[in-house]
């Protein structure tokens, strides 16, 4: 079984991709092949009931089971020790990744207040794009009531695309919603 967005993917998006980049091989098409989502909690080293939150709504964000992120090393200046849980994680690939990047730009981005897009140019300079959200609770499988506090988290689209104007176009065709620049 295909999801919607493999399936617009196949049919609408690669013979762009072709026509745009002169891709003679169907394979040499950049697809994206994974979303990773991170919260960085600081404070969990001192509340472990933020990252047990955190972790809860991670998972139900994603409907995968979210993992602690521990710090690789003491940092003095932010009272950090090595091995203290610092955050949260979840790494999603195939069907998971496509039904929730489909989420995301069908139905979560929609929902923020004064959205105007977001930003062309948080690739990294490999084809890769990443998507600060301020507030976790744009996602409807949160419940408003039953969180503490709202969290940030990062929301990282890794493509095979060799560079960032391929990422892009990519994007743009699956319908991320980028902000139209001044310039143009």
């Amino acid at each position: 079984m295909t999801t919607r967005f493999s399936e617009f993917y196949a049919k609408t998006v690669v013979p762009k991709l072709q026509k745009e980049f002169n891709y003679q091989n169907v394979n040499q098409v950049p697809k994206v092949t994974k979303v990773t989502l991170n919260m960085g909690l600081g404070e969990g080293k001192s509340e472990p009931k933020v990252l047990d939150a955190a972790v809860g709504e991670l998972s139900a964000i994603t409907g995968q089971k979210a993992v602690i992120t521990k710090a690789r090393r003491s940092i003095a200046a932010f009272k950090l020790r090595e091995g203290n849980s610092i955050g949260a994680t979840v790494t999603l690939r195939r069907k998971k990744m496509e039904y929730f990047l489909d989420k995301l730009i069908n139905i979560v981005l929609p929902r923020v207040r004064d959205f105007r897009g977001v930003s062309p140019k948080a690739f990294d300079g490999r084809g890769n794009y990443t998507l600060g959200i301020r507030e976790h609770i744009i996602f409807p499988e949160v419940d408003y009531d039953k969180i503490d506090k709202i969290k940030g988290l990062n929301v990282t689209i890794v493509t095979t695309a060799k560079t960032d104007e391929e990422a892009r176009f990519l994007l743009a065709q699956l319908g991320m919603p980028f902000k139209k620049s001044a310039a143009h």
